[in-house]
């Protein structure tokens, strides 16, 4: 049997980064605390300074006392378009350790510039005590480019 997964190149890469760079929204993928069981929450998502994913999370949510407890992650980046099956559409699965960036540390300022330049109705709560930016180092991907266009990158191909 022939594998499905073609060498990756320089368009793969570039389809991967535009599609976090269009990225408005993710699904987030992670364990649970309480029983070490997969879990999965939409959270908002967007391109930071250094093209990577970047989010904005309350420490009141579920998923960020999940990330806290155990970093790994995976997000599923790529919204299906209006026409056609969503399952044609690309996306990419990234695995990731997430990194809480709070208010005051370095960076803070440059990444709440970039999540607010696609995010502009976050201004009405980034500000809050319990809100904490969050960057998703990439450790690899799975890129669906569409049907029969499937890649796997690595972290490098994606910074």
């Amino acid at each position: 049997m022939v594998s499905p997964i073609r060498p990756t190149d320089d368009n793969a890469r570039a389809l991967a980064k535009s599609l976090i760079a269009r990225a408005r929204f993710a699904t987030l993928s992670f364990l649970d605390p309480k029983d070490g069981g997969p879990m999965v929450s939409r959270i908002a998502l967007v391109s930071g300074p250094d093209g990577l994913p970047l989010s904005l999370m309350s420490d009141l949510s579920h998923h960020s006392t999940a990330l806290k407890a155990n970093p790994l992650c995976a997000l599923l980046i790529g919204e299906p378009e209006d026409k056609g099956d969503p399952l044609t559409h690309p996306r990419l699965s990234l695995r990731a350790r997430a990194h809480f960036v709070r208010h005051g540390t370095s960076g803070h300022g440059s990444l709440a510039d970039a999540f607010l330049s696609k995010q502009p109705k976050a201004k009405l709560y980034i500000g809050f005590a319990d809100f904490a930016l969050v960057t998703f180092a990439p450790l690899g991907a799975h890129l669906n480019g569409g049907f029969g266009k499937a890649f796997t990158l690595t972290a490098e191909d994606l910074i």
